[in-house]
């Protein structure tokens, strides 16, 4: 199962910049977010294919016609919150404020109910997993944040449930579609989005895809822009994560389009069978 996945966000929505996470900030950069989404689409349009579009909130309330055409393709919508804050910089109550301000003005743009959710830079962690509790509070049907690998800002490094299961809090369920690893000799190997899939040689993504029977992808329209702006003032390996690979990026993305056949999210719900599944209980995680 290849699950096909995009996070709608501008070329500026990266993590661990401090001048990046005031929102009356980012109007003053350059709008890359049409022509990059543009290309996104013309190539599933040319293969015929659906994907799931996690939008911010933001860019919804700023660009809504943009968002209004993602959805009246056919692909499916989801939030990816609206302030782009991390998760754990964050708390329940504004957490919860962001998530429904996203969703209203998501689902007004489109018509359509907003099902799912993923949280910038998968900053659901252990003692953030209260996020969780207030997805299924808020109506959210399935998500897509939990990252069963160490990173920079999020990730559970132990976690060890790799395939899709259920999250189970005061009777109502939560299904999760983690983000894919692959397993190397005991190490946990992030491969199928952003800075990860731009890293690896296009032969390893598609021996790491070969081998994997769920493949989850994230990418970002920015992973496709060799042209975007070069912040300044970032650390080597913050720069060296932005900005390697996104010159044959979009080649790649191409590449693995042909090699293999993808779903989106919703389609991806229907072809599981639910009550096999493991289930993770919540009942108790703090909030």
């Amino acid at each position: 199962m290849y699950i096909l996945t995009f996070d709608i966000e501008e070329w500026f929505h990266l993590l661990d910049i401090d001048s990046l996470e005031n929102v009356t900030n980012w109007s003053k950069y350059e709008v890359r977010i049409y022509e990059n989404t543009y290309r996104i689409l013309d190539l599933l349009k040319k293969r015929n294919l659906k994907a799931t579009f996690f939008i911010l909130g933001w860019v919804a309330e700023k660009y809504p016609d943009l968002i209004k055409l993602i959805s009246d393709q056919g692909h499916e919508i989801g939030t990816h919150s609206y302030s782009h804050l991390l998760i754990y910089k964050s708390s329940p109550d504004m957490f919860r404020k962001d998530l429904r301000k996203s969703i209203e003005i998501i689902e007004a743009v489109t018509g359509r109910k907003v099902r799912a959710f993923r949280a910038p830079g998968y900053s659901i962690k252990k003692d953030t997993m209260w996020a969780l509790k207030i997805l299924i509070e808020e109506g959210i049907e399935y998500d897509s944040s939990i990252f069963p690998a160490m990173r920079g800002h999020g990730g559970i490094k132990d976690f060890e449930i790799l395939t899709p299961f259920v999250i189970k809090y005061n009777n109502r369920i939560l299904k999760e579609f983690p983000i894919s690893v692959f397993n190397f000799l005991g190490n946990k190997i992030p491969f199928s989005g952003g800075g990860y899939f731009r890293l690896w040689p296009y032969v390893f993504i598609r021996y790491f895809f070969s081998n994997s029977k769920y493949v989850i992808t994230y990418f970002h329209p920015r992973d496709f822009d060799p042209k975007q702006p070069l912040l300044q003032n970032m650390p080597f390996i913050r720069k060296f994560r932005a900005y390697y690979g996104l010159k044959n990026a979009y080649k790649k993305l191409q590449r693995l389009l042909e090699d293999c056949e993808f779903i989106d999210l919703s389609s991806a719900d229907k072809s599981i069978n639910w009550s096999s599944v493991p289930v993770f209980d919540l009942g108790t995680i703090q909030a």
